[in-house]
């Protein structure tokens, strides 16, 4: 299991996670998760008369994290394969006599360790998705406020054509929307686990079905058709919205951290007193970037953990359900430091449309040879215009280069040339596309 204190709070942790996810990772938080699954249990069991009314509120009053030891629970697992087991035996110890009969009735251990793992990732979603809410509303702002900040667009490392800032952080908005979108739906569908020992609930009689819909309502979870003691699907539902996530807050990131480069100085990340180097005193690192990058490299690894674990042996897993715990608590803290940490990045970004601009210019208006060339297409042919502008495309300046060339010069005057050359005129669809971007956005917060 993993420490009682909270993930953020270890030497390295504080770099991955963000304390209001991580506080709904801890052991205790999964602890009392586990516990909550056995009272809404018993409590569901007596609505249906499988056990005394009494007992199922002695068992409930017992259902406290407090009560019980983490470290001790997770030292007797190793015992039993899971931390279930021993804490069934405390929750019997604890109630009373009259109730002991009653604990757990009906359920296997993976039952209530699947539960609780549910449980904990709905607590947890809720701060990371508010995070992720705030750095798509800064997304949001940028591509507004940018939508006409001409920046040059980069493709394989290369400088290529005009684009606007606003559109790159429209890109930036649609990617955490509908990461978002994808994470709301598989919260939404995670479902409570009871099947008893095999998928039957054969020991809770023909109150089963009954008693097994309404523990998901009192936890106010997802009901599946049947058991999925097995069947993973609602996890890899899971990993692939959060690993969605990942690559969306990454992308942002690894964008951010390109364009802070020295040599680029189109954006630099804000906050007072970060970044710092202990060896260069002049350094300022992006540092929210360069975290948001390792979130969303580390996240894969566990994604795939968890689509690996998902194919199991016949009604229980001999290994593979044991291997999802770790991994899927751990991708919920670092989606959750990537949430927090893009919401400050994009946040606090602060944006250089003078730099943008020179570096558009600094090729001398090579980054415009294909608007000179759509202009005389319609007169040449593709093939033809394309030969002509890359032939002065190799004489830069650009400009200089077309004025002196007689052929282009027979087809194009200079304020042709002069229009073809303003960035601003090969913008093409970036603006219409930054108000659909907006518009997305809109419709999350309607």
């Amino acid at each position: 299991m993993r420490p009682s204190s909270s993930p953020s709070d270890g030497l390295l942790g504080g770099l991955s996670g963000v304390p209001d996810v991580d506080g709904e990772l801890t052991d205790r938080s999964l602890l009392q998760a586990m516990l909550d699954a056995e009272a809404a249990l018993a409590r569901a069991a007596a609505e249906y008369g499988v056990l005394p009314a009494s007992a199922a509120e002695a068992i409930a009053a017992h259902c406290r994290a407090e009560r019980y030891d983490p470290v001790s629970l997770g030292r007797a697992a190793d015992a039993t394969g899971n931390p279930v087991v021993p804490l069934v035996r405390e929750l019997t110890a604890a109630v009373p006599e009259h109730a002991r009969a009653w604990v757990h009735v009906g359920a296997t251990s993976q039952d209530i360790l699947d539960t609780a793992l549910v449980l904990v990732t709905v607590r947890a979603t809720e701060p990371l998705l508010r995070h992720l809410d705030i750095a798509a509303d800064a997304a949001a702002r940028l591509a507004d406020t940018h939508r006409g900040t001409v920046l040059v667009a980069r493709t394989l490392g290369q400088q290529a054509a005009p684009t606007t800032f606003g559109l790159k952080a429209a890109g930036w908005l649609v990617g955490l929307v509908e990461a978002r979108a994808r994470l709301v739906s598989a919260r939404a569908l995670l479902p409570a686990q009871l099947g008893g020992a095999v998928g039957t609930l054969a020991a809770l009689g023909p109150a089963g079905l009954a008693v097994s819909d309404r523990y998901a309502e009192r936890l106010g979870l997802a009901t599946n058709p049947l058991p999925w003691h097995t069947r993973r699907q609602p996890l890899i539902d899971l990993a692939a919205a959060l690993g969605g996530l990942l690559a969306a807050t990454g992308k942002a990131a690894v964008d951010v951290g390109l364009l802070a480069q020295t040599e680029v100085g189109e954006v630099t990340e804000g906050g007072a007193g970060r970044g710092g180097s202990s060896a260069l005193p002049q350094k300022r690192n992006p540092v929210d970037s360069v975290l948001v990058t390792a979130a969303a490299r580390r996240g894969t690894g566990l994604v795939a953990t968890l689509f690996a674990t998902a194919v199991q042996e016949h009604e229980r897993a001999a290994g593979a359900w044991h291997a999802e715990w770790e991994p899927l608590l751990d991708l919920l803290h670092v989606a959750g430091g990537a949430a927090a940490r893009s919401a400050r990045m994009l946040s606090g970004l602060q944006v250089h449309p003078e730099r943008m601009r020179a570096n558009l210019d600094e090729t001398g208006g090579l980054v415009l040879a294909e608007a000179v060339a759509a202009r005389l297409a319609p007169l040449l042919g593709r093939g033809a215009a394309h030969d002509l502008v890359s032939r002065a495309a190799s004489r830069p300046p650009l400009r200089a280069a077309l004025l002196a060339d007689p052929e282009i010069r027979a087809h194009l005057s200079e304020q042709e040339i002069d229009a073809a050359l303003d960035p601003h005129g090969w913008l093409g669809s970036a603006d219409r596309f930054v108000e659909r971007a907006l518009a997305a956005h809109r419709g999350t917060r309607s």
